[in-house]
């Protein structure tokens, strides 16, 4: 007998609180066991005289483990800390997981991509530690620690070995970082030789690595790398298979995970029914699976297969939202998912 799982679900702003609303119908209309609390962050949470990361939203998250997030905008060059980052550092989220596959129904220059990116979350230039040193003058630090880069190793190997993977490569740049991408690729090999060993194992020049993936993205398998490279490779990989809008994405650690649209906020197309909620729910589609694995709930993976199924017939009938290139707005797409499952 199942058990209801109790979420926390952040819609952020922009076009997130749509892409939220048409996941959770869906979730609804297949009768997964969840039920949602919702908490804000980002611009929301400003606009009601909040942090923007408010210590309720935190501690409902660390209480309930496990949290489904829509996009937030992130102010460029100026503002508030990037909240995935805040959440991320704040929760201890190491392992971004980026799964990448062909979707039959939306045509793109390659076909066959099926790859999964795991991000280390916590360090590297992406961590955001910045000092203006003198006026005109500012510095990055970029930051590796044994600990963090044997996780997120660990965590992509043990992914590639129990989901029948063949292979894991490291994309790096310790030819010239070669202290903190030196050590990166250290624990990789390291994690790969005394635990691993069954599983392929590559390293690639990041620069090098970009040209061989659009040259022929089906020579990968498991991508793993630090954090920028990460946030820079996923996005490019999305790219392969019809764009941000249909790659989900996992913010996983110890303690708690956060299943989140890997895409902007998109302020633009915004309360206009425009927006496509595929990215959202693909992810809450992990989150699902997380749940039957973490809490050993087949009721959960039962609604998994059954969403998949039915966005998979969607596309492929034709169900598409203009972004790729249909007439179907936000409504209507969860509405075509829901007809199919």
């Amino acid at each position: 007998m199942s058990t209801t799982h109790n979420i926390v679900v952040i819609p952020g702003d922009g076009i997130g609180p749509e892409v939220t609303v048409a996941t959770q119908r869906i979730l609804a209309a297949v009768k997964a066991p969840i039920h949602w609390i919702e908490h804000l962050a980002g611009l929301p949470a400003i606009e009601k005289g909040l942090d923007v990361l408010p210590k309720a939203t935190l501690d409902a998250i660390s209480l309930h483990k496990i949290a489904l997030k829509g996009p937030c905008t992130t102010p460029v060059g100026k503002g508030f800390k990037s909240i995935n980052v805040q959440l991320r550092k704040t929760l201890n989220l190491y392992a971004a997981v980026r799964p990448v596959r062909s979707l039959e129904g939306v045509a793109t220059r390659y076909t066959g991509v099926d790859l999964v990116i795991f991000r280390e979350n916590t360090e590297g230039l992406y961590s955001g530690i910045e000092n203006e040193v003198a006026p005109g003058v500012v510095t990055s630090l970029k930051v590796a620690t044994e600990l963090a880069c044997t996780r997120i190793a660990k965590y992509a190997f043990k992914y590639a070995s129990e989901r029948g993977r063949k292979k894991v490569t490291v994309f790096h740049k310790a030819n010239i970082m070669k202290l903190t991408d030196g050590l990166f690729i250290r624990c990789a090999q390291q994690v790969h030789q005394q635990e691993y060993p069954h599983v392929q194992y590559e390293e690639i020049i990041i620069d090098a690595g970009c040209m061989r993936m659009v040259q022929d993205p089906s020579r990968f398998d498991v991508l793993l790398m630090e954090n920028l490279y990460g946030d820079l490779i996923s996005d490019l990989c999305a790219g392969l298979v019809g764009g941000l809008g249909v790659a989900p994405g996992a913010n996983i650690g110890d303690d708690a995970a956060i299943f989140e649209a890997v895409h902007g906020s998109a302020p633009d197309i915004a309360g206009k029914n425009m927006a496509n909620p595929l990215s959202l729910l693909m992810s809450s589609v992990m989150m699902l699976n997380y749940l039957a694995e973490k809490r050993n709930d087949g009721a959960c993976k039962t609604a998994s297969d059954r969403i998949k199924k039915a966005y998979n017939k969607a596309l492929a009938d034709g169900a598409k939202t203009g972004d790729l290139g249909g007439k179907l707005g936000t409504r209507e797409f969860a509405d075509a998912v829901i007809a199919r499952l």
